[in-house]
């Protein structure tokens, strides 16, 4: 929507008034922020940005948490699937998912971490070893909550289609209990698979870790602000990156947020650490920064005051707990004031990612009002 108006902007006849625009547009914002990470400064002379990116339409917001990724990628050894022996996939599905920052408080469940514990109570059962993982996955993006993942498992048909399913299915009537009130939608499904090798129970173990250790959801609140997430992670998704007769290779990878430095380092370290205990291969990426909210700022008494005329209501001016790209862009152009508003979006980063048309013209009147009380200011 950010790009529709921006374009709009572009296309407004020469009787409206406008100050000099610069239009920036920047790629992968949802999956890594490269876009604004590469951006060369000097190509922009403009110090006052409007970032048309935000999800709540009717509040301002004028600061939000910095960030960083976290893969971790684990070899895991392989042995051949033993002779009579059954293999039976389940997937876990239908939960909500989400942004990773904005719902993330909700407590919604994490398809990964929930269909580890569905993993860990199929072995629980079996504690003989006559019971094999085969392969897992799940998630998608890197900032969303992970709606679904699945799972492979082997053993003695007996066992599998008896203790073994009958284990897994305890423990997702466990999570129905954790989660049912939001979680109404979730599923599990099972059905017969194949498979030529198997996990072997060191690997399974390494594996476990990371999915079970690993930390998820909100750390900490915010002292300094009622309500607001201060540092938070999320599991986020689990791919097959390689996959060979004797070893299969996963990559895990989290999503770190944190509005206070040193707490967002401190989660990172954990993270590392862990993922080292397992024997992954860790790749961090450098964290983006946040962006300092300066609610005396001019764009942000301006914007207040045209989004309360066109709303009747006075704006809560707000910082968020995601990544905006106003603190890695403003980092980039000294002086900068920001501010960040747009139309209401719903389950972003998902599928059901959809807007409120309602919003989106006033979303854009407000634009124009505000690019017009700066055109006078100047």
């Amino acid at each position: 929507m950010g790009v529709a108006a921006a374009l709009a902007l572009l296309d407004e006849p020469a009787t409206t008034k406008l100050p000099p625009l610069e239009c920036l547009f920047t790629v992968d914002e949802e999956t890594g922020m490269t876009g604004a990470s590469g951006l060369d400064g000097s190509m922009l002379s403009g110090r006052t940005m409007l970032n048309l990116d935000t999800e709540e339409w009717g509040d301002v917001f004028i600061g939000c948490a910095g960030g960083g990724d976290t893969m971790l990628s684990l070899e895991l050894e392989r042995a051949p699937l033993p002779a009579g022996w059954a293999v039976r996939g389940w997937r876990l599905g239908g939960l909500l998912g989400g942004h990773s920052g904005l719902d993330i408080h909700e407590d919604r469940g994490s398809a990964v971490r929930l269909a580890a514990r569905l993993v860990e109570g199929a072995f629980a059962a079996r504690p003989g070893g006559d019971v094999a993982l085969v392969g897992f996955r799940g998630g998608d993006k890197r900032n969303a909550i992970a709606r679904e993942a699945e799972f492979v498992l082997a053993g003695p048909p007996e066992a599998l289609h008896g203790a073994v399913a009958q284990a897994v299915a305890a423990v997702f009537e466990e999570l129905v209990v954790e989660y049912g009130s939001l979680e109404r939608a979730m599923s599990l499904d099972a059905a017969e698979a194949s498979a030529a090798a198997v996990l072997t129970p060191a690997a399974t173990d390494r594996l476990l870790l990371l999915l079970l250790g690993l930390p998820h959801g909100v750390v900490k609140f915010s002292h300094a602000i009622p309500g607001l997430v201060e540092t938070s992670t999320n599991l986020a998704a689990v791919r097959v990156k390689a996959e060979e007769p004797s070893k299969l290779t996963l990559e895990i990878i989290t999503c770190t947020r944190s509005s206070v430095d040193s707490a967002l380092r401190d989660v990172r370290v954990a993270i590392c650490r862990i993922g080292r205990a397992a024997g992954a291969v860790i790749d961090q990426e450098p964290a983006y920064p946040g962006w300092l909210p300066e609610p005396e700022a001019r764009v942000v008494k301006l914007a207040s005051q045209v989004i309360e005329e066109i709303t009747g209501k006075t704006p809560e001016v707000k910082a968020i707990h995601a990544g905006l790209e106003c603190g890695i862009i403003g980092e980039k152009l000294p002086g900068c004031q920001s501010v960040s508003y747009g139309p209401t979006i719903r389950g972003a980063h998902s599928p059901d990612e959809r807007v409120e048309i309602s919003t989106v013209g006033p979303f854009y009147q407000a634009t124009l009002a505000l690019l017009g009380r700066l055109a006078d200011a100047n």
